[in-house]
């Protein structure tokens, strides 16, 4: 397996375990919020969306992502955490259409990488993600597994089955 095929691997399985996660989520449920203050679904997978052009662009200037709706990034940065408005959040299918379109990019990208250029070092601004290209990738998948574990919180509130 290359290093492509890897980062590639890390970042389809994550998305796997996302969707999985997600399957039983009515649209009201992705506005539930595991505890006060807490972030809710909606805002965990638009936040997930808004990380793949953030961490990829900075390292790939050239990756083009498709538009998001206006006040999307508003709404899903750390400026929207925690707000206690339902307003301007999209359905489930929404967030995943948006989320597997970007994704798609991102492999897209990656499976055009060298392994030379995957060992390069990470730009300036994306260092504290990891000291080379291939880290900033794999910080991409793992920041999508990290909004998953917060959505199993939000399934046991729910009541929902146990799942890994």
């Amino acid at each position: 397996m290359t290093a492509n095929e890897v980062a590639i691997a890390s970042l389809e399985t994550t998305m796997g375990t996302l969707e999985m996660l997600l399957a039983d989520f009515t649209d009201a449920e992705l506005l539930v919020r595991p505890v006060a203050g807490a972030n809710h679904a909606a805002w965990q997978l638009g936040n997930i969306i808004l990380g793949e052009p953030f961490l990829i662009s900075a390292e790939l200037p050239d990756v083009v992502y498709p538009p998001l709706p206006t006040g999307f990034q508003e709404l899903h940065s750390g400026k929207g955490a925690g707000i206690d408005s339902s307003e301007g959040f999209l359905t489930k299918d929404a967030y995943l259409k948006l989320l597997k379109e970007y994704r798609a990019v991102t492999v897209d990208a990656v499976r055009k990488l060298s392994e030379a250029e995957l060992g390069r070092p990470s730009c300036e601004k994306m260092k504290w993600a990891g000291p080379t290209l291939a880290h900033v990738i794999l910080f991409d998948a793992n920041h999508t597994l990290m909004h998953a574990g917060q959505l199993s919180v939000i399934r046991r509130k729910l009541g929902k089955p146990i799942l890994m």
